[in-house]
Order: C-alpha cells, then structure tokens, then sequence
C-alpha cells in the first residue's frame, strides 16, 4: 500500500480538452486516454467532445470539456509546481515547452537564494513553478 497520496488535477476545459491535454501530452510525455461524449452515452454536449482523458506519465493531467452552463478552468491563486521532479535540462525544456503561446511570468533562472526557479502561465491558462536546486 502507498504511503503518500498525491491528487489529479481534474480540470474542465471550454471545449478545448482534446487540444490541452494534447498539448501536455506533447510538453511531458506520457500516454493519453481520450473518451468522447458519445463513447459514454453523454447528450450534454457535442458527440466529439471530450467526455474524459487522462495524461498518464512522469506528469498526470486529466480533465474533459465542460458542459454547456458548467464552469470552465480559470485559475486563481493556484500554481502546478515542478520543482525538483527532473532533472535541470528536462525542467528547462517543460519550462520553454509550456512558455509557447503562453504568458512568462518570471523566468525559469538562478535566484538569490540559490535555487533556480520560474513561472510561466501556459496558453489554456494553467500557470507552472518549475525548478531546482543548485547541483552539489
């Protein structure tokens, strides 16, 4: 049995599921799981919406496209940390990956306290901290 539990994002896309959770799949790797509306009888939405996918890999996304009326991800508050879970050269490509067509917020360079660190809101608006620290 695991010691540590760690949760999934979920999140609900504005119809743009299949394009983020590629998108992520691309930044990180992994195999990705879609299932439309139609696959699981949905008649909420269109047929070719995405009713539920999953990134499985070194970083696990899931989420779907919201419903009509239903709430879509808008973030707050909230930053996914990446900090020290690669190695520097692979934090670095993430960082660069998710930067294209996003917003940089502060980039991902040493700082006065030693570790190296940025953030980077990406284009479907999820905003990363990604880092390490220094080599011994």
């Amino acid at each position: 049995m695991p010691t540590t539990a760690a949760p999934l994002v979920y999140l609900s896309f504005p119809g743009t599921a299949r394009e983020a959770l590629g998108f992520y799949a691309d930044v990180f790797g992994g195999e990705l799981s879609l299932h439309s509306y139609e696959e699981f009888g949905r008649t909420d939405g269109p047929p070719d919406a995405v009713a539920h996918g999953v990134l499985d890999g070194v970083v696990a996304l899931a989420g779907s496209d919201a419903a009509p009326g239903e709430p879509a991800v808008r973030l707050e508050g909230l930053l996914l940390s990446l900090l020290g879970t690669a190695a520097p050269a692979v934090l670095h490509a993430w960082f660069d990956a998710l930067s294209v067509g996003g917003t940089g917020i502060d980039p991902l360079t040493p700082k006065p306290w030693g570790a190296s660190d940025g953030q980077v809101t990406d284009r479907h608006g999820l905003r990363w901290l990604i880092g390490y620290e220094p080599q011994a």
